[in-house]
């Protein structure tokens, strides 16, 4: 498929043949974002082919799409694109050689992306035609005939791309050994380095302006819906990605809710109601997420009492145990916290982060994690999330915040003061 340099062709931009496919366009030049340090990418590309080499695979196509678990998944983490068009992007990795990347569109959108990537070849798929686009790349690079491995592209549902790519590589590369590759990235991106802790941080502290607006919108008559919208505005003013706003209430005198809705609805807040928050916000590919009380006006005794003696409590002895050298199960043992005192909880405690929610899991009576993952290592991003629910049953307190582990112990991303929010007007 040719492509049109500008020089020559800048006069004819309403072909759309020329216009899908130019290059060397003056556009975005003075375009700025914040990125990764060229040692960084170099990085993430020395760990990736290390992997492929382990594997015995010659070309790696690491999909990327919009999915909440992957959050643009291998694709953007080496290219720094984050895709939002269609089910999947694409980066094609050589065990030698410069990688491919391809993506959605062409024309004026292609170009911002060629600004944006660390990656330097970045293609347009054609209307969706990736596959071909890749096999193109594979021919003229002779590696038609080798064995291609495929990462998921959502990790933790283990979903990889649609069937049609994966027919058509077959039909393209005939004599190409392509291979599923479970599990690929997660092993990589789990410890992070400073530069990505740093996003995580940045991440964080857009979560604390959003729960501390949603407090300040917080009066009878507000919707819940309006007060996503508001903690999205903070997130958003600060160059935040949504990932998802979990905001939901209930009456403090007579609750029935145990955690905050997924979809908040058109449901108006009334004094004396308590606010369930687990907010998730992204910087440039990496979140963080928080998750507060808000009671609307004064808290009754029963829901500060559940606070002061069992829910902060209970959260900062669990944060204690998250430091190098401990174990998961340190951090497991230390939930049994509220059973002791006779409550209840959501049966998980403690999640990690690699780009979103991801291994390790940490619940009350379980631990799911990979073996790498079961000692607290340097670079490990952790969500420490119990949610203590009354003996009753009809209340639950989620709590909620974001740590980097570090060499000396663990720094929590999403800082402010540990209290119970109260909103007053």
């Amino acid at each position: 498929m040719k492509a049109y340099d500008f020089s020559e062709y800048y006069n004819q931009l309403d072909n759309r043949e020329v216009f899908s496919n130019l290059i060397n366009t003056p556009w975005y030049e003075d375009s700025i974002y914040p990125r990764f340090s060229d040692e960084e990418f170099e990085r993430r590309y020395r760990l990736t082919r290390e992997k492929m080499e382990r594997l015995g695979v010659d070309v790696l196509l690491a999909p990327g799409g919009p999915h909440h678990w992957s959050y643009g998944g291998g694709m953007m983490w080496l290219s720094g694109h984050w895709n939002w068009h269609c089910m999947v992007e694409y980066v094609a990795l050589p065990l030698k050689g410069d990688p491919l990347q391809v993506y959605s569109f062409g024309g004026t959108h292609l170009q911002a992306i060629r600004h944006l990537s660390y990656v330097k070849d970045v293609r347009n798929s054609y209307g969706g035609q990736f596959i071909k686009v890749i096999s193109e790349w594979l021919h003229e690079n002779g590696l038609e005939k080798s064995k291609i491995g495929i990462a998921e592209s959502d990790w933790t549902f283990h979903e990889y791309v649609p069937i049609n790519h994966l027919e058509q590589l077959e039909e393209f590369c005939p004599d190409a050994t392509i291979e599923l590759l479970p599990d690929f990235f997660h092993e990589l991106v789990y410890l992070k380095s400073a530069e990505e802790q740093e996003f995580v941080a940045k991440a964080g502290k857009l979560l604390v302006d959003a729960i501390y607006a949603i407090r300040d919108r917080a009066r009878p008559g507000v919707m819940e819906f309006q007060l996503a919208a508001t903690a999205a505005k903070a997130i958003m003013d600060g160059d935040g990605m949504l990932d998802f706003l979990i905001i939901g209430s209930t009456s403090m005198e007579n609750p029935a809710q145990l955690f905050g809705n997924p979809r908040p609805s058109w449901k108006e807040l009334k004094e004396g109601d308590i606010i369930l928050t687990e907010l998730a916000a992204g910087y440039h590919g990496y979140s963080a997420q928080l998750g507060v009380p808000i009671c609307v006006g004064e808290p009754t005794d029963r829901v500060r009492n559940f606070f002061d003696e069992i829910v902060l409590p209970g959260y900062l002895k669990m944060a204690e145990t998250i430091k190098p050298g401990n174990t998961l199960e340190d951090v497991r043992q230390a939930g049994l916290f509220f059973r002791e005192k006779g409550v209840q909880s959501r049966p998980l405690h403690l999640h990690g982060i690699d780009f979103v929610s991801n291994s390790p899991h940490i619940g009350v009576d379980h631990i799911r994690a990979f073996p790498y993952e079961e000692e607290i290592k340097p670079g490990a991003c952790l969500m420490l999330e119990p949610c203590p629910i009354t003996a009753e049953g009809d209340l639950g307190m989620f709590y909620g915040h974001t740590f980097n582990v570090v060499e000396d112990g663990a720094v929590r991303v999403t800082e402010m003061k540990d209290e119970l929010l109260v909103a007053r007007w």
